[in-house]
């Protein structure tokens, strides 16, 4: 179960203070499958960085009883100066991940080569989004947390990782972002909208859609 109890975050701007999620209050079982739905800049990637553990709270309490992955494709957690190996030493160990199998397995399904072994720092973004999303399946989770679709490579490549996410690991919880209407409709079961800090769930995704397109 992941839960969410009078969750508020606050960010210190030059006007003073933005509040960007505003006391809400969520709650899933560890295999639902929940769509976000929000404006540009309405919290939504917040959001998802309160639930993952990447930010905390400026009040209220996280609660989570399942695992939890880092949003995917975020490689906000690298340290530039180490191989992209190093990395994934350090986050299997973290984690108490086998490393033979994690070290195989990324080098398989990431496609990185040789660059593997060189410093993130030298890496685009779409080869540390390859990265991040190969650790993320090698390291397994309960629930995994997706802002956004992930769309990293040509159509060959996106289509493994959606093999790999959607497929393989159907049993697993799902918390995605998406603007894509098809996109909620072919994953989730249920639906949230986000708007000046609240948060309204809908058990009907056709409901959730009403009411976020009286929003826009």
């Amino acid at each position: 179960m992941i839960k969410l109890t009078n969750v508020s975050k606050q960010y210190r701007i030059h006007s003073g203070l933005r509040t960007v999620i505003d006391n809400i209050n969520f709650e899933m079982n560890g295999d639902d499958k929940v769509g976000f739905l929000g404006r540009n800049g309405a919290g939504k990637s917040t959001l998802i960085r309160l639930i993952s553990g990447v930010e905390r709270p400026t009040s209220g309490d996280v609660e989570r009883n399942v695992s939890v992955s880092w949003p995917l494709a975020f490689g906000g957690a690298f340290q530039g100066t180490l191989t992209g190996m190093d990395n994934l030493r350090f986050i299997a160990r973290v984690y108490g991940a086998d490393i033979q199998y994690v070290r195989d397995y990324v080098q398989d399904f990431a496609e990185l080569g040789a660059y593997l072994y060189e410093p993130v720092k030298a890496y685009s973004a779409g080869m540390r989004a390859r990265l991040a999303f190969a650790l993320s399946m090698a390291i397994e989770f309960d629930c995994f947390l997706i802002d956004e679709i992930i769309s990293v490579g040509d159509a060959r490549f996106h289509r493994k990782c959606e093999e790999e996410l959607f497929e393989k690991r159907k049993d697993r919880g799902i918390i995605l972002v998406s603007h894509e209407v098809h996109n909620i409709r072919e994953r989730c079961n249920s639906v949230c909208v986000l708007n000046h800090g609240k948060l309204t769930k809908f058990d009907d995704i056709d409901e959730g859609y009403h009411f976020y397109n009286s929003l826009i």
